[in-house]
């Protein structure tokens, strides 16, 4: 196995690792109601069968989308948004649906893990969330090189998938704790 390439992104990790890793924060949610358009909500219903109520993610079809469950929300970490886009205004084209300040690493949060954000609850699926042409056109090549890298994979750089499994409300600036 050969050594991952230095980025301009590598010296961003150690800010990345210095997330919470217990009582993380809420810092945006992000709902998706059509392809490339984003609403940026206040609060949002997290529902068992429709994800974030409103997104779009409920609409596909699911005989295309083997790992429906299991990509029912997608969490990315507001300190790596940061590293490789410094511009806030333009996270929410990441399209991710919760921003968290937590420490989403595989190693303190594995497949099965639950979060508590809210009234809802929140289960760490096996399904990775890894980084696309979209997500290369929009940030640039080199940042989904580092975020999936091997290192960027046992990180979870790009974030994680994740699938409600106790419904509620969720709101920007709730807590976001292991359950």
């Amino acid at each position: 196995m050969h050594d991952t390439p230095a980025t301009r992104f590598d010296p961003n990790l150690e800010s990345v690792h210095e997330s919470p890793r217990d009582d993380g924060r809420l810092e945006l949610i992000v709902r998706r109601p059509t392809v490339d358009e984003r609403e940026i909500v206040e609060d949002a219903w997290l529902d068992l069968d429709s994800g974030l109520v409103g997104d779009r993610w409920a609409m596909r079809d699911t005989a295309k989308t083997p790992a429906y469950l299991a990509a029912q929300l997608t969490v990315i970490n507001t300190r790596l948004l940061a590293a490789i886009e410094p511009d806030r205004s333009r996270w929410p084209i990441a399209g991710d649906q919760l921003y968290v300040d937590l420490d989403l690493c595989e190693e303190h949060l594995p497949v099965g893990s639950r979060l508590a954000i809210g009234s809802a609850t929140i289960e760490v699926s096996a399904e990775p969330h890894t980084g696309c042409a979209k997500f290369s056109a929009r940030f640039g090549s080199e940042a989904l090189r580092w975020i999936n890298s091997p290192l960027g994979r046992a990180h979870r750089l790009r974030g994680l998938n994740a699938r409600v499994v106790e419904a509620g409300t969720v709101r920007r600036g709730d807590a976001v704790r292991r359950a």
